[in-house]
């Protein structure tokens, strides 16, 4: 049976319009998800694939695992971070709901329990529906990672700017200890991550606590084929993921395998409900 928090039971106005419980045992639910396969961005070192998720007890487990095999994007010669590898060292794997589920404004909550291993970067993020980033945004509702080195909890947003290799970002970024310096055994336990979104502001939780605000006044594009266009004022998807090293994360050869990130339920809630 479906429990809604304490937080959506305050919040009366809004509804829950579509969600997880993960209350089902093999792969994500095909109707809600899809899965990112090969190697994808960011240079990381994972090859995301089906097999790294399953579900088992109401809980979806995305698992990072050291292994070697032959890579099926591998040229000789090329410089490209994607297909100069012959060899695939890590596997993940990346759910989204793309073609599936968007949505423009609204709340999503996840409760999640996340690896906090060097090398880890397990995320909750969103993307817009129907332009190329960075001009269809991006919402990191959570993303853990070494960020300046230091292992640290981020909640971001971006958009293009002048310059469509480097994008305009809002980043807030906590250092880990944050939490664990009070209470040590803060990783081995489930937390809820948070977003209010609405025509004005972004704002990103995790249990309870203000991580970042957004001003969507500022949020408009400034270069590109949509200068102008401000995309948080337009439906986005959500993903979940594990990815392991690249520009987030650190070398994870000396890092204790497998990794698991544990997502007991994703919800997603609107003040206007929804014809499904």
């Amino acid at each position: 049976m479906l429990a809604l928090s304490s937080l959506s039971v305050a919040a009366q106005e809004y509804h829950l319009v579509w969600s997880d419980e993960f209350d089902y045992e093999g792969r994500p639910d095909s109707d809600k998800w899809t899965f990112e396969e090969g190697f994808e961005r960011n240079q990381e070192l994972q090859w995301y694939q089906r097999d790294n998720a399953w579900c088992h007890d109401g809980i979806l487990t995305i698992e990072g695992r050291m292994e070697h095999k032959k890579s099926p994007c591998y040229v000789p010669g090329s410089k490209s971070w994607r297909s100069s590898r012959e060899y695939i060292d890590y596997t993940s794997s990346s759910i989204t709901t793309q073609g599936k589920m968007s949505f423009r404004y609204g709340r999503v909550e996840v409760r999640a329990r996340i690896p906090v291993g060097k090398g880890a970067w397990p995320a909750i993020w969103l993307l817009g529906t129907g332009f190329d980033w960075p001009d269809g945004g991006e919402i990191d509702i959570m993303e853990f990672y070494r960020w300046h080195g230091v292992p640290s909890v981020l909640a971001n947003a971006c958009w293009t700017s002048t310059d469509q290799e480097m994008p305009r970002w809002i980043t807030r970024g906590y250092h880990l200890t944050e939490w664990t310096d009070e209470y040590p055994e803060w990783p081995t336990e489930f937390h809820i991550w948070r977003m209010d979104w609405d025509e004005d502001f972004i704002r990103i939780y995790l249990d309870d606590r203000l991580l970042n605000e957004t001003d969507l006044s500022v949020t408009v594009n400034e270069d590109g084929s949509n200068k102008g266009v401000n995309p948080f004022h337009h439906p986005m998807y959500l993903l979940l993921n594990l990815a392991i090293g690249g520009t987030g994360g650190l070398d994870p050869k000396d890092e204790a395998f497998p990794l698991r990130y544990e997502i007991d339920y994703v919800r997603v809630y609107s003040k206007e409900r929804w014809n499904r």
